[in-house]
């Protein structure tokens, strides 16, 4: 027997998104099925659906910040019950047997992960279908456990890209008390970034293009706001980072935050802009022995650990909610960066 599932799809790089129907799988012992509550919309969405990168199988339902319920599990599932609140991120599933799924870095699969969306499978190769969509099955190993109060949870499923795509990257350069950390951009990454850094003790720098973000990233918990376009607020700075987290995804100057850092400081890179950075100085980062980073999202272990540390403190994304039907217009807002800072997707509204 398979689970009727609505969804919306898109059919083609340039067709607006639609209902669909398809049956998700019987859960197979280590399965759990999940009536989906609530699902955040990510960049990776909007690349994908309309093609924009290579290798998007159509129908593609996406959707990678799952919020929803347990509603039925496999006879060999021990960590979940029915009626149980769980997320599901950008992973369903992996070989869980390379020295990184070892390590619980599964998005470092050497065989490849398993995306929640625009597959393929590990057994069949077959396409995944994403959370735009009322229920998912998923393996045991790859749903995590929500601890928020009911009224959060609209803004937990960013958590489960946004936030640990900024968690992983802060947690594996030991940022803590007494570090200096830029926060590079201030979107749907930037601004978990901010709280995320403030949160484990950091003094908190955004760096932003736009003066008039000033007043909403100090209210997100920056201490300082840096324009950097603004040469002077720059070269006030220099030297003086333990570490810069760069959310950009788009094109730029990246000598100009690697001199930002002090000796031995480290930039990370977690947005994937559609063409290349402009080459950084190698002096940058010879005579400083500064490092030059990327990042991919975040293993499972880390995810978990990352939404108890966000539940411990009340953390979550700054959303605004809408319906499915909206889904297209709710894209090109978020070419224009007109949402603050993250679209999340009420699955109740699929029965309008």
């Amino acid at each position: 027997m398979t689970i009727p599932t609505r969804a919306y799809a898109a059919h083609s790089p340039d067709s607006r998104f639609a209902p669909f129907s398809f049956e998700r799988r019987d859960p197979k012992p280590n399965d759990v099925a999940i009536a989906i509550s609530w699902c955040g919309v990510c960049h990776s969405d909007l690349h994908t659906a309309r093609g924009e990168w290579a290798g998007t199988r159509y129908p593609c339902v996406p959707g990678h910040e799952i919020v929803g319920t347990v509603t039925a599990v496999g006879d060999a599932v021990t960590k979940f019950a029915v009626g149980d609140l769980v997320g599901v991120g950008c992973m369903v599933d992996s070989c869980l047997t390379c020295p990184s799924c070892q390590e619980g870095l599964e998005q470092y699969c050497e065989k490849g992960f398993t995306g929640t969306y625009n597959g393929p499978t590990q057994d069949t190769g077959d396409n995944t279908y994403g959370g735009y969509s009322d229920h998912i099955v998923v393996r045991e190993e790859f749903v995590l456990k929500i601890r928020h109060s009911a009224d959060q949870l609209a803004g937990v499923a960013p958590l489960l890209c946004a936030g640990i795509t900024t968690w992983s990257p802060l947690r594996h350069w030991k940022v803590g008390p007494g570090h200096k950390v830029g926060i590079v951009g201030i979107g749907g990454l930037g601004h978990m970034g901010i709280k995320l850094a403030k949160a484990l003790g950091a003094h908190v720098v955004a760096f932003t293009t736009s003066p008039s973000k000033r007043e909403d990233a100090k209210a997100l918990g920056a201490d300082e706001v840096v324009v950097s376009r603004e040469r002077a607020e720059m070269k006030a700075h220099t030297g003086s980072f333990d570490f810069i987290l760069n959310t950009v995804a788009a094109p730029h100057d990246l000598d100009a935050f690697l001199a930002l850092l002090k000796r031995e400081g480290t930039m990370t890179l977690v947005g994937v802009p559609a063409e290349p950075h402009p080459s950084p100085s190698v002096g940058l980062l010879i005579f400083r022995r500064r490092s030059l980073s990327g990042s991919l999202i975040g293993g499972i272990a880390e995810t978990q650990e990352m939404l108890d540390f966000c539940a411990e403190r009340g953390i979550v994304s700054d959303i605004e909610t809408i319906k499915m039907q909206d889904i297209d217009a709710a894209y090109e807002r978020m070419l224009k960066s007109d949402v603050k800072y993250r679209f999340v997707i009420d699955m109740a509204t699929l029965n309008d």
